[in-house]
């Protein structure tokens, strides 16, 4: 095990040099909420429901490089409130009706909500106006449940090695867009069994023809809550 340790809500966690605070947490067990973060992808900091109190200032923890003897707050109430209100706003910002969603129990945007006690959107709801791609034989998007976590962009990028998305516009008219002159899903190269697709944090991306296969009460978050993460064995040394 590493020497060196930095302090997270008073418990000491060890790290590795060049190793995030995000990273660290989750080899040791410990939960803190993201939605944008994937370890097998470099980190980007776009969601912010990481964010962490880090010798009293606040930065994301999946971009903040750990070090040591840092203090690091997780679980204050402040924290917890703005964390609230950042996946309260995700869900009126696009259509987030858990119980018609084919991600429904495996979908870590309503496992999130779940984590932080949410029992309602408190926000008025866009509505926004977001097409749904359905082109494709074997995948659909569905835009109104993007939240532009980018996490599709970089699989599709770094694992599928196809780079079918990107993110276009910005502010309230930002949205994933296909990197094809049509813009549609059809003309490229996506497969169904696709990294993009399995790292998507919503039903903004599904394969077709699968759905309800893992029965309601036997998915992913139906089976264990969200934060509820084993600690990564330590690797032999030599």
């Amino acid at each position: 095990m590493s020497a060196k340790t930095f302090l997270l809500d008073g418990c000491p966690v060890p790290f590795e040099d060049g190793q995030t605070i995000m990273d660290a947490a989750l080899a040791a067990g410990i939960y803190i909420p993201h939605l944008c973060h994937h370890p097998d992808y470099p980190p980007q900091g776009s969601c912010k429901l990481c964010s962490v109190d880090i010798d009293g200032r606040r930065g994301a923890a999946c971009t903040n490089r750990a070090y040591e003897n840092a203090d690091v707050k997780n679980n204050t109430g402040e924290l917890s409130a703005d964390r609230l209100s950042l996946v309260q706003m995700l869900f009126v910002e696009g259509n987030h009706t858990c119980p018609s969603c084919e991600k429904s129990g495996s979908c870590p945007l309503q496992a999130v909500a779940y984590h932080l006690g949410m029992h309602d959107p408190h926000f008025p709801n866009f509505f926004p106006a977001r097409d749904v791609d359905a082109s494709h034989p074997d995948v659909l998007l569905d835009r109104n449940r993007c939240i532009l976590c980018e996490l599709c962009v970089r699989a599709s990028r770094d694992a599928d090695g196809k780079d079918v998305f990107a993110i276009g516009g910005r502010g309230i008219g930002a949205r994933l867009i296909v990197n094809a002159a049509s813009g549609r899903l059809a003309d490229t190269a996506i497969a169904a069994t696709d990294q993009a697709l399995a790292v998507c944090p919503t039903g903004a991306l599904l394969p077709k023809r699968r759905g309800f296969a893992v029965p309601i009460g036997q998915r992913v978050f139906d089976l264990k809550p969200i934060g509820a993460i084993a600690p990564v064995p330590e690797r032999p040394h030599g």
